[in-house]
């Protein structure tokens, strides 16, 4: 399965055996910029343009994290 083994190369640990995209949509999108700086984007992409939506920038991962956490239980609650 194509996704599976991408998944594995990225790192992912092997949950159970998914005919979906969720296995790629499960972590969250953060990505260190040139700057030092990581950005957190949304895990969906704008379907007009094909890109993911900035959810801010973080001096750590840490804090990019965080902020992914904060983000996951305002949708829930």
């Amino acid at each position: 399965m194509v996704i599976r083994r991408k998944a594995q190369q990225a790192g992912m640990s092997q949950g159970p055996a998914t005919t979906g995209p969720s296995i790629l949509l499960s972590r969250p999108m953060i990505r260190k910029l040139k700057s030092g700086k990581y950005r957190l984007y949304s895990r969906k992409e704008d379907e007009k343009t094909g890109r993911r939506r900035n959810l801010g920038t973080f001096d750590t991962r840490e804090a990019a994290e965080k902020h992914e956490r904060e983000v996951q239980y305002f949708k829930r609650h």
